[in-house]
């Protein structure tokens, strides 16, 4: 399992973040995700920890803690969701993908 790191600032680096988990155990990764279209942070990482003992403890010590000028929201990371669910997700139909228009292409 994995942490979720959210509120931290934009300057933040991996090794800031595993400089710190650190002090509760043994970092074995550390992921800063960043906008696709600017490359930009986007104020969130995950960090895995040797052990589900050593997580919970950095979690315990870290959540609401204030780093670098923001209170941290640390906790255990949740599976990522299905998002081809829902009305914005999957085959959408009708736009582009639905083929109409009026012309054949044959």
């Amino acid at each position: 399992m994995s942490i979720y790191v959210g509120n931290l600032s934009y300057a933040v680096t991996q090794e800031d973040i595993s400089n710190v988990f650190a002090e509760y155990g043994s970092v074995k990764r550390v992921v800063l995700p960043t906008d696709r279209e600017t490359g930009r942070l986007r104020g969130f990482a995950f960090v895995e920890m040797s052990s589900d003992e050593e997580e919970a403890s950095a979690i315990d010590g870290l959540d609401g803690a204030e780093w670098m000028g923001r209170d941290l929201k640390v906790n255990k990371a949740k599976p990522k969701e299905d998002n081809n669910r829902g009305s914005f997700g999957g085959n959408r139909g009708g736009y582009n993908g639905g083929g109409g228009g009026g012309r054949s292409r044959y």
